[in-house]
């Protein structure tokens, strides 16, 4: 009998302990390239927004040191599917579902009620000329 009130009790830690924290952006197949040249010609404050790519879209960053590139899904209730837009400074992307900020050299969380980065994507420079970002 006690065996099974153990069992019970840390059955219901585990379910209870399984919340919204623990959802998480879906992996979908990304692969994308760009031209440095149409990324220059492109982008606004040093962001590319890339729809129909990735859950929400991408956003591909020159942060002065390289390309970094991030999922638009916000980390705040991804199921909700808020796509999270650059500032005008180009240095923070701002969720208009929660007014989560996130800061575009790392995707890492500014301001409550994000805790999770974004989702980010492996970038490189092919032959100084391409972009190519994938996961």
């Amino acid at each position: 009998m006690i065996r099974r009130l153990s069992g019970l009790f840390l059955l219901t830690i585990i379910i209870l302990g399984c919340g919204k924290e623990g959802e998480m952006i879906p992996n979908i197949f990304v692969e994308y390239n760009v031209t440095v040249q149409e990324f220059n010609i492109k982008a606004v404050n040093r962001v590319l927004l890339v729809p129909n790519h990735g859950v929400k879209g991408l956003m591909i960053v020159n942060t002065g040191n390289g390309y970094v590139a991030f999922d638009r899904c916000s980390s705040v209730n991804p199921k909700e599917g808020c796509a999270v837009s650059p500032d005008d400074t180009g240095i923070t992307a701002t969720d208009p579902c929660t007014g989560a900020k996130y800061l575009l050299t790392d995707g890492s969380p500014q301001k409550a009620p994000a805790v999770r980065s974004l989702k980010s994507y492996t970038t490189s420079l092919r032959g100084g000329q391409t972009i190519n970002v994938s996961n």
